[in-house]
């Protein structure tokens, strides 16, 4: 996806503030950050150190520098992930509120299974998906052939590593193999970016239970 050291929440947000995230993963990072507070000083900490580093560097000339400097102050400012943006509050982030230019209530979801909808746009290489899951309802068991990322933003799923509620991401690879099940309370909302498809696993029969829900 970037490199294949993000594997874990802390080297996504290390991205994060290096700035070296695709946009639709960045999306879901600043989403992450608007809905959880745990990782607020970490993504702050690191901001820090960033900002040390770059004062120990040797000053170097710059070419064209009027031009350059041209170009930053006449880019638009960067998004606030930690900032409550303005408007009513939704159950989507503002972050993603922006990026698709519409709430919950205005998803063109698509049934891809019983109890399954979702909503696809390819941005960048990236497969940026919006899933909703009845509650209950198991997702077909899979492994990946690259990197899923997935941010829970309402209701939450279990698998074999534990609980995902709002605001939580799953990070898996091609070493997670899966079969998420939203919980029985609450339809289960999420994002999910993924840069190459997923492989189905499991015996012929829970593959087919799961298909058909």
């Amino acid at each position: 996806m970037v490199s294949q050291n993000i594997d874990t929440v802390d080297a996504l947000m290390a991205h994060y503030v290096a700035g070296s995230l695709p946009e639709p993963v960045r999306v879901l990072v600043e989403c992450h950050l608007e809905i959880k507070s745990d990782n607020h000083a970490l993504v702050r900490d690191l901001e820090c150190l960033a900002g040390e580093a770059l004062e120990d560097i040797e000053l170097a000339v710059i070419d064209s520098r009027d031009t350059r400097l041209s170009s930053i102050f006449s880019s638009p400012p960067p998004s606030q992930a930690l900032t409550p943006a303005s408007g009513s509050p939704g159950v989507f982030p503002a972050s993603l509120r922006r990026f698709v230019g519409f709430d919950v209530d205005g998803v063109p979801w698509r049934t891809k299974l019983p109890g399954f909808k979702e909503y696809s746009i390819d941005v960048s290489g990236f497969e940026f998906s919006l899933m909703w899951i009845r509650p209950g309802r198991s997702l077909p068991a899979h492994t990946h052939k690259g990197m899923e990322l997935t941010l829970i933003l309402d209701g939450a799923f279990c698998d074999a590593r534990g609980r995902f509620g709002p605001g939580d991401i799953s990070v898996a690879d091609e070493t997670v193999d899966h079969r998420p099940v939203a919980e029985k309370d609450r339809p289960c909302i999420a994002l999910s970016v993924l840069d190459a498809p997923i492989k189905l696993t499991g015996s012929f029969r829970q593959i087919l239970g799961d298909l058909i829900g």
